[in-house]
């Protein structure tokens, strides 16, 4: 049986200057998260935190989980 992509999101905490927040995301993405920080050579925290800066800088601005999707989807 192949395993499937689908499951439900995964809570998780992160660290953003200095503050824990707690992130939902579907395995697939915390795979993909993961794989982003081990290219760049950094910690998860340190790519939540480049992807927050840059989402609270747009007209409007999405949720965290919403735009690290669309981070991790616009880089492959």
């Amino acid at each position: 049986m192949i395993p499937t992509p689908y499951h439900p999101p995964v809570k998780r905490s992160v660290e953003i200057a200095g503050h824990k927040t707690s992130i939902s995301l579907e395995p697939i993405f915390w795979d993909m998260l993961r794989a982003a920080a081990e290219t760049e050579g950094v910690p998860i925290n340190a790519i939540v935190a480049r992807i927050d800066g840059e989402r609270i800088q747009a007209e409007t601005p999405p949720g965290l989980a919403g735009a690290i999707r669309v981070w991790l989807v616009s880089r492959a």
